[in-house]
């Protein structure tokens, strides 16, 4: 199952380099092969990251162009086997002691309406509503299936999925911030919502 939080950031250095120490701190825990990996890989983050076999090949010769891994004979089945090296145990090692820098910008989501608020005709109201309704399913989705998950049979894939829910519910707070901002401050442009209805955040709540 795949599941993608409704906000997306422009990270490609970022992503491609948790792809190369994934793979890298697979092989630590022993030696593999491409097939092999992109299906570990897949399950220890519950299908939320899904690779293509050509990035995983494509990862691991730049692993071994840079030394930290070692390409092997190919098992029975014509498996090409890789093994990290020492140098790649010590990478692993290093990338586990560190932090992982925070995000900052280039989030799709904060740029639409960021240029939404400024290109004149935009109906900021209804795009806060399409976008409200959107993320409150991602979150209900999230919600249903954070129930039917053991962490004490997979923890790897309990702790991505809390982290998507965690950002969940920053996603649908920030649209009732949205709301709010442009009700205070562009009352003209942007009338308020009709009076009674329920934020985001009441309906994320009910959801949990």
């Amino acid at each position: 199952m795949c599941i993608l939080g409704m906000s997306t950031v422009d990270g490609t250095w970022g992503n491609d380099m948790s792809v190369r120490m994934g793979v890298l701190a697979l092989l630590v825990g022993g030696p593999g092969y491409g097939y092999q990996l992109r299906g570990e890989f897949e399950h220890r983050t519950g299908g939320s990251w899904p690779l293509n076999i050509g990035q995983v090949y494509t990862t691991l010769d730049r692993l071994e162009r840079d030394g930290l891994v070692a390409r092997g004979d190919a098992d029975d089945d014509g498996h090409v086997v890789y093994t990290a090296t020492d140098a790649g145990r010590a990478e692993v090692a290093r990338w586990f002691s560190e932090p992982v820098p925070t995000k900052r910008g280039r989030d799709e989501l904060a740029i639409k309406f960021a240029l939404a608020v400024t290109v004149p005709g935009v109906d900021v109201g209804h795009l806060v509503q399409v976008q409200r309704t959107a993320a409150v399913r991602n979150l209900q989705d999230l919600t249903r299936l954070k129930r039917t998950t053991d962490p004490a049979e997979d923890l790897a894939w309990s702790l991505v999925l809390e982290s998507m829910l965690f950002q969940a519910e920053a996603d649908v707070r920030w649209l009732d911030h949205v709301e709010s901002s442009v009700a205070r401050y562009r009352p003209d442009e942007h009338p308020a919502p009709g009076a009674g209805a329920p934020t985001t955040t009441q309906t994320a709540r009910s959801a949990r």
